[in-house]
């Protein structure tokens, strides 16, 4: 098993008021080779949830193990040594690095790595931007790259370790259904090429449909779902007028 959440929950502190509770009570369990979506409109704790399962924070209740490991029992430094090993995002926000080229853009995870995969680093990125159709781009720098293929860059820099677990947070909500939809068989094609199980975060039920199995987040509880149902229904836990200065990510 590759993750396993049981009775997760995540309660935060607020400066003037009672505990405001993200998350309560959520079970699950990912495998590898896994394809999941999770589904819930703003506000339901998505964030929060893939914090979580992406070793960015820790629940304040219930239990998260990730290979086998207590996630609340580890140092931070081991927790970010796991966490860039074996994890890789793909936000919808593409987060690459300004005035550099695609290919320092997917070689920066490579600069934490040791040994033979260090050294290698610039043949490894090379190999994964062909892979994901941009062999022919590898100098361009992103203001010269199209949505799409920003996109792209950005999902070789999350794969180009080979994780064992890819989060994919609204990995199409930047782009146009045709793009979209073949940004995610790519994502989906890279990651069965290695067995990483594939998790996608997002409110657009075309998206979640291609997933084996699904769920959508209620006021905080996760529930599994049909695949392609919508985002109707309870909004989950309400955070309006919660300000930045709280520490609030839902």
């Amino acid at each position: 098993m590759l993750l396993e959440a049981t009775g997760v929950g995540r309660t935060v502190e607020l400066p003037d008021g009672p505990p405001l509770t993200i998350l309560s009570g959520v079970d699950l369990t990912v495998h590898e080779g896994d394809r999941l979506s999770i589904v819930g409109r703003s506000g339901s704790g998505k964030s929060t949830l893939l914090n979580l399962l992406g070793l960015m924070d820790s629940p304040t209740a219930g239990e998260l193990r990730f290979l086998g490991h207590d996630t609340r029992a580890l140092r931070g430094s081991t927790r970010d040594r796991l966490r860039g090993r074996e994890i890789g995002f793909v936000f919808q926000q593409f987060n690459l690095l300004p005035g550099r080229t695609a290919l320092e853009n997917v070689q920066t995870p490579l600069l934490y790595s040791n040994g033979r995969e260090f050294w290698r680093r610039e043949q490894i990125a090379r190999e994964i931007l062909d892979l994901v159709g941009l062999g022919d781009r590898l100098h361009t720098r992103p203001e010269r790259l199209s949505g799409g293929e920003q996109q792209r860059v950005a999902i070789a820099r999350a794969l180009v370790r080979r994780p064992r677990l890819i989060l994919a947070d609204e990995p199409t909500g930047a782009l146009d259904l045709e793009t979209g939809g073949s940004v995610m068989g790519l994502i989906e094609e890279v990651a069965g090429q290695t067995d990483a199980a594939l998790v996608t975060i997002t409110h657009d039920p075309a998206i979640a449909s291609r997933s084996t199995r699904h769920f959508r987040l209620e006021s905080g509880r996760l529930v599994p779902s049909d695949a392609g149902v919508g985002v109707g229904g309870p909004v989950g836990v309400d955070v309006g007028g919660v300000g930045t200065d709280a520490g609030v990510s839902v």
